[in-house]
């Protein structure tokens, strides 16, 4: 169905792609990996007719096509969905996949077109918990995939391209979005499917291309490949272990503890941590883990419940405590993006102390900045980097206790090992460490021991290299 033959595509002071060929059938999953700035977002935007190509050819169905704007990659078939979701939270479902090419009656909005549509679609996905009338800003992150799906189909696409769409999702979520993308292949829609997580790439794809540095390095169909090619094929080198081994030692003192913690989403919370140790925070989407990680923080403090040190009741006394928090979200919680690398790194130094502290060069070493340049403006970076510099942020101020919600969400499995790297680094120099992850088995690999919350309360502990049964029957109170 589609050929890409010879794609190359420069910015200034860039070469971004070189020569890239890309096949995929109708009716096939097609994973497209590599590394952040291996070059998938511009080869999908080129197909996208969001950037025009320098040299190379397009061909669907035989006939070679080029695209100007959006709109006639749309026409031609082609839909794309980003992972950052661009869909209106205050519009219905129908609004949302009709945005900007309602049907029109007697001069007058269709909404019964509309909405007998999207409830067809929504039909032929098996989808029945939500309609087309609700509200997009009452649904799931998944079911908002689900949206995105639909008005995908609305159009007539044929070649759907996804990006990263688990990145936001709780792991019991994910099974969701592959019954859809098994029912895109079942209608014979080709699906690009990009993802970081490997073995999504191996549940799904029927064959997985491998960009590097802006070039293809391979396409393998994917019962002819193993994890370890595929990582070797991204980084250009093994990766022995994911994971760096444990502490071999008992854990220090307790750095941080919580007696009884509760609010107004979490309660009866009880919990230690300890120098030397990393926690892992599991839990089903809505069991309090953000929330609690945030309590701990001062960012949605406690109401009720003892904690040493004493109970923060804003950010500014959680920092001051010692505490640190990697958010979920790095580009509009955890960095300035039209700042530079040195502003941001800076940022908690000089709410802390009124003045610039510590080397920042340094500091950017120190977490493996590639290249570290102080000037760029951090919007610039790839996500891998990105969560580097938030990192270095909270080095400045060398706090006691880091906590991090979703570290490598959405950054590649080379930046994936530099950040577990670094993490175990930072444990093993005596700071405690409490980390929230959605993919288990990064938790496991990375956890000393498991805390399990469910419906906002501690469900159970388990001991490092637990199994993800044992975590997902306490997630899920089986």
């Amino acid at each position: 169905m589609l050929r890409m033959t010879g794609i190359g595509k420069s910015f200034p002071g860039a070469r971004v792609l070189s020569g890239v060929d890309l096949e995929v059938a109708a009716g096939e999953v097609h994973a497209l990996i590599g590394e952040n700035g291996a070059g998938k977002s511009t080869l999908m935007k080129i197909l996208a007719g969001v950037h025009t190509p320098d040299e190379g050819t397009i061909e669907i169905d035989g006939r070679a096509l080029a695209f100007g704007h959006p709109l006639d990659a749309q026409r031609a078939g082609v839909s794309i969905i980003y992972q950052e979701l661009t869909l209106l939270p205050e519009r219905t479902v129908a609004e949302n996949v009709f945005l900007g090419r309602e049907p029109v009656r007697r001069g007058l909005v269709d909404r019964e077109t509309m909405e007998r549509t999207t409830a067809e679609l929504l039909a032929s996905l098996g989808e029945d918990s939500f309609g087309p009338r609700d509200l997009l800003r009452r649904l799931s992150v998944a079911q908002q995939q689900v949206v995105e799906i639909v008005k995908a189909l609305s159009v007539d696409a044929r070649i759907v391209v996804m990006d990263e769409p688990t990145a936001a999702l709780a792991e019991h979520e994910v099974e969701l979005l592959y019954r859809l993308v098994r029912r895109l292949r079942e209608r014979g829609i080709a699906v690009l499917y990009i993802s970081h997580r490997l073995r999504e790439i191996f549940d799904l794809a029927d064959r997985v291309t491998v960009l590097k540095d802006g070039a293809k390095v391979a396409t393998e169909p994917i019962d002819r490949i193993t994890t370890a090619d595929l990582v070797r094929l991204m980084v250009g080198r093994e990766l022995t272990d994911y994971y760096p081994p444990r502490a071999q030692r008992p854990p220090g003192d307790v750095l941080l503890a919580v007696h009884g913690g509760g609010n107004d989403r979490l309660d009866g919370i009880d919990l230690e941590l300890r120098a030397g140790e990393i926690v892992g925070l599991a839990g089903l989407q809505g069991a309090g883990r953000t929330e609690l990680v945030k309590a701990l923080f001062g960012a949605e403090p406690f109401t009720r419940g003892e904690m040493t040190p004493r109970r923060p009741r804003s950010v500014r006394d959680g920092i001051a405590a010692g505490i640190g928090l990697v958010t979920e979200d790095r580009k509009s919680e955890g960095l300035a993006l039209h700042q530079s690398v040195r502003d941001n790194a800076l940022l908690v130094a000089r709410a802390r102390k009124g003045r610039a502290g510590g080397a920042v060069i340094d500091l950017l070493e120190r977490v493996r900045l590639a290249p570290p340049r102080p000037e760029q403006e951090v919007r610039h970076l790839s996500g891998g980097n990105q969560q580097k510099v938030v990192l270095a942020k909270w080095l400045t101020v060398a706090p006691r206790v880091l906590l991090f919600d979703e570290p490598t969400r959405g950054v590649d499995v080379g930046a994936k090992a530099a950040i577990h790297e670094l993490v175990r680094e930072l444990a093993d120099g005596g700071m405690a460490v409490l980390m929230v992850s959605s993919e288990l088995p990064e938790l496991i690999g990375m956890s000393d021991r498991i805390v399990v919350l469910r419906d906002g309360r501690i469900a159970g502990h388990l001991p490092a290299g637990a199994t993800e049964e044992a975590v997902m029957e306490l997630a899920a109170g089986s």
